[in-house]
């Protein structure tokens, strides 16, 4: 009875482990896409070290699960104690990590409210400065989901070192104004128009609206796919005590 339990311990720790292998290969691969894809990503995260950072976090700890998924199945397909210890003292440190960030990012969400993101613009946007981090992060995201500030156009009004960077001669900067194609290297339709605010010409709809459209599907999936994972971790590591055990 003791061995049939065991053996059904094996299997489901292979067929869990399996699954952390699958996800850990999910992460490697938007790790890769958001450092090199063309289309604009990659314009966000290289101005920003922030991000820079965070997508190779996503990197590393795609490559970790998706190690530490082989080595599981290994373990349990050979039942090796010193092999199940490792994968579960690690399995353990990754599900600290993981909990502690989702604490902190409950912990710190109302950060990450319109008001919030409209006071920041309006205080350190400096314009067309690409030396600036803060500024050339706003540029690349206006042009990249085709916006303007947080709220639209209005917020420029308001922001005092964007109005003193450019003697009051500009409305909006050129990241609101509209492109041919989308992109960093696209040409404007007419910057005069832009400036008079005409709707085939700027870009009227506020960032923080269009992102969190753009996003709001992917966030909850996200979550799901969290917990999931938080999930599937907790009974990795009992499994793996158990089997621990359980091997003589």
């Amino acid at each position: 009875m003791e061995s049939d339990s065991l053996s059904c311990m094996k299997y489901l720790m292979f067929v869990f482990n399996f699954f952390v292998f699958l996800g850990g290969a999910c992460l490697l691969g938007v790790g890769i896409w958001v450092l090199v894809d063309p289309t604009g990503f990659r314009e966000i995260v290289a101005t920003n070290p922030l991000l820079t950072t965070g997508a190779y976090i996503v990197l590393a700890m795609g490559g970790l699960l998706f190690l530490l998924g082989f080595l599981g199945c290994c373990g349990a397909v050979r039942e090796n104690r010193c092999l199940l210890l490792f994968f579960f003292l690690f399995i353990l440190i990754i599900f600290l990590v993981e909990l502690s960030a989702a604490i902190l990012a409950f912990i710190f969400r109302e950060h990450l409210t319109r008001e919030f993101f409209t006071k920041e613009l309006t205080k350190h946007y400096q314009g067309n400065n690409d030396t600036d981090v803060f500024s050339a992060t706003w540029n690349s995201v206006m042009i990249t989901f085709g916006c303007c500030g947080v709220n639209g156009p209005e917020d420029f009004k308001m922001a005092s070192v964007f109005r003193l960077l450019t003697l009051d001669s500009e409305e909006v900067p050129k990241a609101c104004c509209r492109r041919e194609p989308q992109t960093r290297d696209g040409v404007l339709l007419s910057w005069e128009e832009c400036q008079l605010g005409r709707s085939p010409f700027i870009n009227k709809q506020g960032c923080y609206t269009v992102i969190l459209n753009t996003f709001e599907t992917y966030v909850y999936l996200a979550g799901a796919f969290a917990i999931g994972v938080l999930a599937v971790e907790l009974f990795l590591m009992i499994f793996a005590m158990c089997l621990f055990r359980g091997i003589q």
